[in-house]
């Protein structure tokens, strides 16, 4: 028997990477749905290698060009839908054993959380699932006893070293500081969206690719590893290491450091996770130690990376800060990848935001979906002052 799996966020580079491991064995995987935003040319090219039962975009104009696109290469037995409804409905949907999440933003909670309660096996690469609704999503998790494996490549480093957990003293999520870790301060102002982009080891979106050369993209897997791990802030640290090459590393009581090696590819993580606990072929090639020869550490610089500062201020503080620095945050690098935001300005509005809005903790869905509105809306006012001020 195969086992039938939906992607969520098909046509993004972990969605690509997925499937580029789920078609080395296609004895054992079946793709029976993908989802998308609004690449629909990508879509259609998936959906020809992949020929799944049902697609879902985000638009209700991309889904009907894409029927159509469909229609015309002979492939009118794939259904098509769109909207959020769509979405939460694909990740339930019978055929459907596991769901790997991987949408990027806040975007992903719902549908997320909809494949947790319907049981299915979840791989989990969408960290704002976590940072936004940490303790309900977790909650959800083990009242639905569903199995959660995580897919970024530190939180599936921390994994694999992790044990039982007993005995850890901290662990050490790796970041490879982005492409701005040795530019002066100064230069900073005027980054493009391009340069911000061009991350110099691994191949991301590009919210995610500004996440990390902010280091806000850490922060968050920061509050992520504290969800998935049961640790305090205090037991998590973070450590530069340019050539992405150690992908995080676990301390014990006992002076022991386990630490996770490879290539700096997400099909690793992701052929890790599908295989558990057994292991698969990814098409990742080995790592040649004698090659990489230098293995870098440095500390990061709080005063370059403020957005990591502020991760670590607001997984300290609780109550629903995190989820309104990462509304922040989307609202910024937006923002920021609009062109209407200087680079150096995405931790100010992010900052300022968690200033004026400090609820208590969400106790239900609705309140983390409230909260996170208001967060965007007050991000919004900062961005509107900081465009005052730059033509006064």
């Amino acid at each position: 028997m195969t086992r039938g799996i939906c992607i969520l966020g098909a046509t993004g580079s972990i969605g690509k990477s997925t499937l580029d491991v789920l078609s080395r064995h296609s004895d054992v995987f079946r793709v029976v749905a993908l989802t998308g935003n609004h690449r629909v040319a990508e879509m259609l090219a998936l959906c020809t290698i992949h020929q799944p039962e049902q697609v879902v975009m985000a638009a209700p104009e991309a889904a009907q060009q894409l029927r159509v696109l469909l229609r015309d290469a002979g492939l009118k037995q794939i259904n098509v839908e769109s909207g959020p409804e769509a979405l939460a409905a694909v990740a339930r949907m019978d055929g459907v054993d596991e769901v790997m999440a991987a949408i990027v933003g806040a975007a992903g909670l719902l549908p997320t959380l909809a494949a947790v309660e319907a049981g299915k096996k979840v791989y989990l690469a969408n960290k704002e699932c976590l940072v936004m609704a940490g303790k309900l999503f977790m909650d959800r998790v083990r009242a639905c006893q569903v199995t959660l494996l995580p897919i970024d490549s530190e939180h599936n480093a921390v994994f694999q070293c992790f044990a039982d957990g007993r005995g850890v003293r901290r662990i050490l999520l790796t970041a490879s500081g982005g492409p701005f870790r040795t530019w002066p301060l100064e230069r900073l102002a005027g980054v493009t969206p391009d340069q911000a982009c061009a991350h110099p080891n691994w191949v991301m979106g590009r919210k995610i690719s500004v996440d990390s050369a902010t280091m806000m993209n850490k922060g968050l897997e920061v509050i992520e590893a504290h969800w998935l791990f049961n640790l305090p802030a205090e037991q998590i640290d973070v450590l530069i290491h340019p050539q992405s090459i150690i992908h995080s590393m676990v301390e014990y009581v006992d002076g022991s450091v386990l630490a996770q090696l490879g290539n700096p590819d997400m099909r690793t993580p992701i052929a890790h996770a599908l295989a558990y606990p057994e292991r698969i072929e990814s098409g990742v090639s080995s790592l040649d130690l004698a090659k990489t020869a230098d293995l870098q550490f440095e500390t990061p610089d709080l005063q370059r990376f403020p957005c990591l500062a502020l991760a670590f201020s607001a997984l300290k503080a609780g109550g629903a800060a995190a989820t309104v620095l990462n509304a922040a945050n989307e609202v910024a690098v937006q923002a920021f990848l609009d062109e209407a935001l200087p680079f150096a300005r995405i931790a100010a509005v992010v900052e300022n935001t968690l200033t004026d809005l400090q609820p208590a903790a969400p106790d239900e869905l609705d309140a983390v979906l409230a909260i996170d509105q208001q967060a965007r809306v007050i991000a919004g006012k900062h961005l509107r002052r900081y465009a005052e001020s730059a033509l006064a």
